[in-house]
Order: structure tokens, then C-alpha cells, then sequence
């Protein structure tokens, strides 16, 4: 896989997709959106590829969408304006769209500043392992653009409506530990640390089996969208389906001989 804007490097089973315009604090463009879109679903359909890990170069994580230069390239086309930001807007939603759509463990290893879109970025990913120097925060509000890939819509779920409300409306960063303690980060470690404990956490889960892996985490997302008793019912009805794979027996054989099992994936 060949890129411009992303690189994509394999780590044993985990891949790591970098977001490559260090120069721009890696904002997004759709081209950039189009790159990671093709190389998830390249990734996703990889049998040798268990996690994959997103991260920023240089001093961002994703600074948000790139709209200066998507403004400086609609000068004198004042009457195709707004459809041509709303066009901009959705290649960005269904970047990171695509994130939320893969099957596989992602985790968000944030190493610095995270706005806007960026913030949208890590939200869709199932783990988020953050630098301690990093700073996390909204931002659209701060050049009155309404958000258009999460920011209004999954935020509340994960922080609540409150501390939402507070990033949603001041626009400004917080640190990475105030963001662990609302729950929006699941972990925060030394910046000079991030990359090894991510991968040392990625290695961790790709161990695991992806067959039961994907089904954790199509459940979850499932789950969330039904009422207790039903989310329930549905944690069963998996269950039942998932008894009859090979990874279910070659679990168990392995704890009954008291050796760690070998998962195939089926």
C-alpha cells in the first residue's frame, strides 16, 4: 500500500495507520479521508492484521478539517460556497465513518493535539491511549461551523450531555488526564511511552481471538441502541452462535491443559 497523505506500517499482527501532514498538524482533506478509507478496508479484510492503530506525526494527532485550504480553493466560487463545504464535510464524515465500520480492534494512539475532526477521529475508534502532553477538544464552535462526523452526536454518549456541552461550547483543548477522568480516554501515558504501550496493549488484544473480537464488538455497538433486558437477550443469542466455533473449543482445550490457546479465527 502506496500513500501520500497516510503511511501504513505492519508491526507484527497490528498495523499502524499514520496520518502523514505533520506540516499541517495532519488536518484532514478528502483526499487524506479517501487514502484511510482505502487502507481500512484493505486492513479489515486482512487475515494477518488483528488491531489496528491510528496515530498523528509530528506534534497533532488531527487538528480537524484542512479548511483553509479547502477555503483559498473556492475563491470566486462564492455561489457553489456551501455545496461545495457540505461535499467537503460528508468525504470527511465517511472517513471517519469507516473507521466506526471496521470489524477489527482499532485504537486511537493520540500524541498531541486532537480538534475538531481529529476529536471525531478518536471517537470512532474502540480505544483511545493518549500521550500526557496531548490536548483534546472540540473546536467548531470556535469558527461557528456545525460539527458533521460525531461531535454533537457521539460525544454525549461517551462523556455525557454536561461535559459535552462544555467542550461542544467553549471550543477549547483539555488536558489528557481530564479527558481520561470524564472517560473520553481509556488511558494516558508519558508521550516518550505511547508507542510502546500501544503497542505493547495492541499485541495484548491481538492474541486474542478475532473471531470473538469482532463479535464483541458488533455486540457492544448493538447493545447500546436497545434497552437492558434486550441488549441482554442479544448477549445470549451470541453467545449460543459462538459455542459452536473452533475458537470456543480451542479456548477451552487450552485452559483445560493449562497452556495458552492458539485462535484460528473460526
Amino acid at each position: 500500500m502506496s500513500y501520500r497523505m497516510i503511511a501504513v506500517e505492519h508491526k507484527g499482527p497490528v498495523a499502524w495507520v499514520t496520518l502523514m501532514r505533520a506540516d499541517a498538524l495532519n488536518a484532514l482533506t478528502v483526499e487524506m479521508c479517501n487514502e484511510l478509507c482505502d487502507a481500512l478496508s484493505l486492513l479489515d479484510a486482512d487475515d494477518a492484521v488483528r488491531v489496528i492503530v491510528i496515530t498523528g506525526s509530528g506534534r497533532a494527532f488531527c487538528a480537524g478539517a484542512d479548511l483553509k485550504n479547502m477555503l483559498a480553493g473556492l475563491a470566486g466560487d462564492e455561489a457553489g460556497r456551501s455545496e461545495r463545504i457540505a461535499a467537503f464535510v460528508d468525504g470527511i464524515a465517511d472517513g471517519v465513518e469507516r473507521i466506526r465500520a471496521v470489524g477489527k480492534p482499532v485504537i486511537a494512539a493520540v500524541n498531541g493535539i486532537t480538534m475538531a475532526g481529529g476529536l471525531e477521529i478518536a471517537m470512532a475508534c474502540d480505544i483511545v491511549v493518549a500521550s500526557r502532553e496531548a490536548r483534546i477538544g472540540d473546536g467548531h464552535a470556535n469558527f461557528g461551523v456545525f460539527p458533521g462526523a460525531g461531535s454533537a452526536a457521539v460525544l454525549p454518549r461517551r462523556v455525557g450531555p454536561h461535559f459535552a456541552k462544555l467542550m461542544l461550547f467553549s471550543g477549547e483543548p483539555m488536558s489528557a488526564d481530564d479527558c481520561l477522568a470524564m472517560g473520553l480516554v481509556q488511558r494516558v501515558v508519558p508521550g516518550d511511552g505511547l508507542a510502546a504501550e500501544v503497542q505493547r496493549l495492541a499485541e495484548s488484544i491481538a492474541a486474542k481471538s478475532p473471531l470473538l473480537l469482532r463479535r464483541m464488538k458488533r455486540t457492544v455497538a448493538d447493545a447500546l441502541d436497545q434497552p437492558e433486558s434486550a441488549a441482554l437477550r442479544l448477549e445470549r443469542a451470541v453467545f449460543h452462535v459462538h459455542k459452536q466455533s473452533k475458537d470456543f473449543e480451542a479456548g477451552l482445550t487450552a485452559f483445560s491443559e493449562r497452556r495458552k490457546p492458539v485462535f484460528q479465527g473460526r
